[in-house]
């Protein structure tokens, strides 16, 4: 796999943004093998991502943000450069339902997903034998409804002891308190089904079904305090007609999850992903 440097930028918008960066970047003899950038009119934000050969720019990604650091000032930028040799460290998250492990799990070991997944945590313990058979470090963190502060603080604490960069809720059917939404914001990414706010509760295909609908999706986000509210990185939709049953919907909906969340992590890896108040700017 080729080696880069990733540099990431969201600032304010005025003339010369790319041009100062192009010509620092080619300054340090850097080659810029992709480059994606976006200018919002109506906040007037400028959104940047580029990915650089890191063997062409000769020094190290911490010198080469030393020397970025006095343009990122001139324009007041907010950014990361980051070296894609150092692999992120991703936990999952589930419950009962399978679909969303196995997919993920299944793509990190074909090497679809560009990092470790170092650790699974859940509140049942039914997919310890799936998870060890990959090799990863099961922790069962069964949830109490009447003491849900005490689970937390185990889970919060083998996030910790795992040194996760990124936290995936992989159908895991607990709502985070808002201390652990706090200490991870950004970092931890979910994915439901797009009937919310219509068809909440248990059975949402079942509902969806006696209700005729037309369209069954996914929605793929960042976690925030609010339920199921947060900027969110990517969508899909599949159609259904009256001829399929509650089963088909439940079916498809699966497939519709699965894929929406390996994208969107993926996405999230690759540092595709910039936040904008609730909003985000995805460069896919």
């Amino acid at each position: 796999m080729s080696h880069y440097y990733r540099l990431v930028v969201s600032c304010p918008d005025r003339v010369g943004i790319v041009a100062r960066v192009s010509s620092f970047i080619a300054q340090q003899g850097g080659s810029i093998t992709e480059a994606s950038q976006h200018s919002d009119l109506e906040t007037g934000c400028f959104f940047m991502r580029y990915e650089i050969l890191a063997d062409s720019v000769g020094m190290s990604v911490e010198a080469l943000r030393d020397a970025f650091a006095p343009v990122a000032s001139e324009f007041n930028m907010q950014w990361s450069l980051v070296d894609t040799q150092h692999r992120r460290r991703v936990v999952l998250m589930v419950s009962r339902e399978s679909h969303c492990l196995v997919d993920l799990l299944y793509r990190w070991q074909a090497g679809e997903l560009d990092c470790d997944i170092v650790g699974v945590i859940s509140n049942h313990d039914d997919m310890r034998s799936l998870t060890e058979w990959y090799g990863i470090p099961y922790h069962h963190v069964p949830v109490d409804p009447d003491n849900k502060q005490v689970s937390f603080a185990k889970v919060q604490a083998e996030i910790d002891s795992a040194r996760a960069d990124c936290v995936v809720l992989a159908r895991y059917m607990q709502i985070l308190p808002p201390e652990l939404c706090a200490r991870y914001a950004g970092r931890v990414i979910n994915i439901h089904h797009s009937f919310l706010p219509s068809f909440a509760g248990a059975k949402p295909y079942h509902q969806a079904y006696q209700r005729g609908v037309k369209l069954i999706g996914a929605t793929c986000h960042y976690v925030t305090e609010e339920l199921d509210a947060g900027p969110i990185i990517e969508q899909d939709i599949h159609r259904v007609s009256h001829c399929h049953t509650p089963t088909d919907l439940v079916r498809f909906g699966r497939d519709v999850e699965k894929a929406v969340l390996a994208r969107g992590l993926r996405w999230h890896l690759e540092d595709r992903v910039l936040v904008h108040g609730n909003k985000t700017v995805v460069f896919s």
